[in-house]
């Protein structure tokens, strides 16, 4: 039985990595899925192939989700082609990694728009359409970076820190309208964003988990699709999927 076989999801940023996967498992179990990209249309284009090959149904939709005009537009376009919105995961990120005192203004607005701005820039659209229907899931997509800090991240940290703040409040605004706000929080997982970190740096951090090995974007898109289907009364919390990093 699939169990999100009448739900609607929106995936930003799901061209590649945990967006991906997300995506992926959300159509496994049955979810019409609207592929969000930025730039990669092959990637994205190419996942929605592998949905409808599968028998799936999915979507790839181009937005700059840092942008409020785009995000709308995304949203509405989902809404328009799919014929609801029931779920929306705020997964778009980028990193850069900068010593604050080399911080540059131009950088640090890319990394508040895309990691934390878009977070309210697309859920804010749906929320009608989830109030109506009286039932929606919004999963935001943090780090644990954003718990413990890493140093040269201060940027990152503090954009994905402001998931939980937007999480907590929201799941409280908007528990009596049957939609829950939880937040993933993964830790060093195997993706190409992990990849754009050197050899050196990946062994120390390894040395740091105590399960002595990166994540899969599965572990995460898993925790993800278990909130959207059973989490009826699980809201405004973080879960961390980081093989025992923040312990």
């Amino acid at each position: 039985m699939q169990s999100l076989s009448d739900k609607v999801a929106l995936v930003t940023g799901a061209s590649r990595g945990i967006g991906r996967a997300i995506a992926w498992e959300l159509a496994c179990r049955g979810a019409y899925v609207a592929v969000n990209y930025r730039s990669r249309k092959d990637l994205a284009e190419s996942l929605q192939a592998e949905i409808e090959e599968m028998g799936g149904t999915a979507l790839a939709i181009r937005a700059d989700v840092g942008d409020p005009d785009e995000a709308a537009e995304l949203v509405g376009q989902t809404v328009e082609s799919l014929g609801r919105l029931d779920i929306v995961i705020n997964n778009a990120g980028i990193w850069e990694g900068s010593r604050l005192e080399d911080v540059e203004p131009e950088r640090l607005e890319a990394l508040l728009a895309t990691n934390l701005k878009s977070a309210f820039y697309v859920t804010g659209p749906a929320l009608p359409i989830m109030k109506e229907a009286g039932w929606g899931r919004v999963v935001n997509i943090s780090s644990v970076i954003g718990v413990t800090g890493y140093p040269g991240d201060t940027m990152y940290a503090a954009t994905k820190a402001g998931l939980f703040g937007f999480t907590k409040s929201l799941a409280r605004e908007l528990a009596r309208f049957g939609i829950t706000v939880n937040a993933v929080v993964p830790g060093f997982i195997d993706t190409d964003m992990a990849d754009d970190t050197g050899d050196e740096t990946r062994e120390r951090i390894l040395k740091t988990i105590p399960m002595r090995r990166y994540g899969k974007a599965l572990d995460v898109a898993e925790l993800v699709a278990f909130l959207c289907e059973s989490g009826d009364y699980i809201t405004g919390q973080l879960f961390t999927v980081d093989g025992g990093y923040t312990i």
